[in-house]
């Protein structure tokens, strides 16, 4: 399938974006990773003193209406912006 090679290529490529990203900009590569690879949301929201963990499941259920190839297409196409955005190949 040419769609999941191409998703885990820039799998891949996310791992060399500058650290400079933006919180809002890791979260939605999160969210759109997680519905790609696990689907609809499978656990239940961390508690609000967990304020990572709660906003990475924010994220995640942000997204949770979306089939794979929908979130990987998007995931796709967002790493795609970001790595333009940082001057580096996509």
């Amino acid at each position: 399938m040419v769609m999941q090679e191409d998703f885990e290529e820039y799998a891949n490529k996310a791992k060399t974006l500058p650290p400079n990203q933006t919180n809002e900009n890791l979260l939605i590569i999160y969210g759109l990773y997680k519905q790609a690879t696990v689907g609809p949301v499978n656990t239940s929201r961390p508690g609000i003193l967990n304020m990572k963990d709660r906003a990475k499941w924010d994220a995640w259920k942000a997204v949770e209406g979306k089939s794979k190839d929908e979130a990987m297409n998007d995931y796709i196409t967002k790493v795609k912006q970001l790595l333009e955005e940082a001057g580096l190949p996509a």
